[in-house]
């Protein structure tokens, strides 16, 4: 029999942590096997892969502009036709991974289904606790990126899970980070240098950072800088006015290259209500810099190991959370040797040992 062709689906790529992984592991697997496609209706960013990845994507370039649902019925209706035509597919999934498991069951496609973040954020209540218990059976591998998550599927759903985490491409980090920018923001040598990078979702929590920061601003000399994208920027920017902080804080749009800007920095916080494995904290660390993060499932306390290199606060609690930030600015020396305690610890984060480890899951199964 052909080895059979492997699908990639993500409908909608969307510039986070997921689509950095789906870039890495998407080319390293294109370089291994020969046919490689992606069903997206973000045709933009074909230019992030190799040639040899096909795309798959619908004929109407304003289906990009669509609302999330919407994405994920024309992207399952394009995965329909493909298995329509040929049968003999695997199907690595990155986002809807539940409808598309569906779809890939009532044909006998095998699925291997990759979730990015942690059950708190998306299972609340019995209904979808038992929804989710039956659906989480339909892929033929679950995949999750941290020794945690896994703990959480089992204990919740009694659903075995491999644990992969992140590749961390540390030289191409630590290439990106010499660029030069142009922004005098960080200029002061006074202010302690605080950065956050994430969407602005209610996921990522800016609002208990800002709170935070409104503490800090008759405490210490500091500025923030908050890098990211999404529905709640005109919130937050409400928030820093009707606080005067405009002269401490400033918002940045999304880039693709943040690796200066962290390295300008000397402290970086992460405020999320739950995450899977947060590569932002990986990034930060390959760069140096001390971190204090939420101890949200999951994720920061195993990159943290436990606390022992950051520091770490509970959801929420954007009182400690300030508390946390005056003990580093008056005991840098103490925290950063915390800081190389979980930079040492990068190496289980290594790009070739864990796309290897995809690469050796997937092709079981072609």
């Amino acid at each position: 029999m052909k080895k059979k062709k492997l699908i990639i689906f993500i409908p909608s790529i969307e510039g986070g942590g997921v689509e950095k992984n789906l870039f890495i592991i998407g080319n390293y697997l294109s370089k291994k096997i020969d046919k490689v496609s992606i069903i997206t209706v973000s045709k933009n960013l074909k230019k992030k892969f190799n040639n040899k990845v096909k795309f798959i994507t619908p004929k109407n370039n304003k289906d990009n502009q669509s609302g999330r649902n919407i994405k994920y019925f024309i992207c399952l209706f394009l995965l329909f036709k493909e298995i329509l035509k040929n049968k003999n597919i695997l199907v690595l999934t990155f986002q809807a991974n539940l409808y598309c498991s569906i779809i890939c069951k009532i044909f006998n496609i095998k699925v291997v289904a990759r979730s990015n973040a942690a059950p708190a954020g998306w299972s609340n209540n019995i209904i979808k606790d038992f929804v989710f218990k039956m659906l989480f059976k339909l892929p033929t591998e679950n995949i999750v990126n941290s020794y945690k998550f896994q703990k959480n599927l089992k204990d919740k759903f009694n659903i075995s899970a491999k644990c992969i985490y992140n590749p961390l491409n540390k030289d191409e980090i630590k290439k990106k980070s010499l660029r030069k920018i142009n922004d005098d923001f960080y200029n002061d040598k006074k202010n302690l240098k605080i950065i956050n990078i994430g969407r602005f979702t209610d996921q990522k929590d800016h609002l208990t950072l800002l709170k935070a920061a409104n503490i800090l601003k008759k405490k210490i000399n500091f500025k923030l800088l908050i890098i990211g994208r999404g529905k709640n920027k005109k919130n937050l920017i409400n928030y820093i006015e009707q606080n005067s902080l405009t002269k401490y804080i400033k918002i940045n749009n999304y880039k693709d290259n943040p690796f200066p800007y962290i390295k300008k920095s000397d402290l970086f916080i992460l405020s999320s209500k739950y995450e899977g494995l947060p590569n932002v904290l990986l990034e930060a660390l390959t760069l140096k810099k001390f971190i204090i993060s939420s101890n949200c499932p999951t994720g920061p306390s195993e990159i943290l190991d436990g606390g022992k290199g950051g520091l770490l606060f509970k959801v929420g609690d954007y009182k400690e959370l300030a508390k946390k930030i005056i003990f580093f600015n008056s005991n840098k020396k103490l925290c950063l040797k915390k800081m190389m305690v979980a930079h040492k610890r990068l190496l289980r984060f290594d790009y070739n040992k864990n796309l290897n480890k995809y690469y050796n899951l997937i092709k079981k199964y072609l």
